[in-house]
């Protein structure tokens, strides 16, 4: 929830500024760095919540997603193991990315927003990529990641089909520095992983996390109704 707050709150700048023609330097159309080095300008308070909400929440949904690969794990141990691995390599990836941020907005705060934008588009892609590349190498974990936990909840019972294919989606979240929170993209994709992890969270803390799995025979009969669960 915290993370999905924080998506919106930065979606919320989302064309708050209109920077003039050429003053995005360097960059081109595709590169939102611009637009957020002047949405922080223009609203310091606004887009530091965002931004530091979005950073709480990557810290708050790795014990979640640690959780979840141990319910999967009770049946698929591999899937489970190596998934969870990989999507909290990518929230942790996520934290470099928070600095890179905060120190962009830091130096638009002292520096001004045109020497902010030029200095941030000449050294773009070594602050985006990371020492040895490590950062951006653990923040593509994330994808494959999430990919084995959904076969992995799937294949266990945790999650139904419905459940499946918005876990999925949640999944395709960019990463990176500086980018911008849209609204299907970023706040409604992520939002349904609130519809995943909260009922699901709500019976591991009150310890009622229902049977992973039928027996083998009873499944047979029931596989193509899987199909079509929640």
């Amino acid at each position: 929830m915290v993370w999905s707050a924080g998506l919106l709150l930065r979606y919320l700048t989302h064309d708050s500024v209109v920077l003039a023609p050429g003053r995005a330097g360097q960059f081109g159309k595709e590169f939102a760095a611009p637009s957020q080095l002047a949405a922080y300008v223009h609203n310091p308070g606004l887009v530091t919540a965002g931004y530091a909400c979005f950073a709480a929440g990557a810290l708050l949904l790795w014990p979640a997603f640690a959780t979840l690969a141990r319910i999967i794990a009770a049946r698929c141990p591999g899937l489970a193991a190596w998934g969870g691995t990989l999507v909290i390599f990518g929230l942790f990836a996520r934290l470099y990315f928070a600095g890179v941020d905060q120190a962009a907005f830091q130096l638009a705060e002292t520096r001004g927003l045109d020497e902010a934008i030029k200095i941030v588009a000449a050294t773009y892609e070594d602050i985006s990529y990371g020492p040895w590349r490590i950062p951006v190498s653990a923040s593509a974990c994330q994808y494959a990641g999430m990919v084995l936990l959904t076969i992995g909840a799937f294949r266990s019972g945790t999650f139904g089909t419905g459940r499946c294919l918005l876990f999925l989606w949640s999944g395709t979240l960019w990463g990176g520095v500086l980018k911008e929170s849209r609204l299907f993209d970023g706040v409604v994709s992520n939002g349904v992983l609130c519809l995943v992890l909260v009922p699901l969270g709500v019976q591991v803390l009150r310890d009622k996390v229902p049977e992973l799995r039928v027996d083998s025979r009873s499944a047979r009969h029931s596989r193509p109704l899987r199909w079509l669960s929640w």
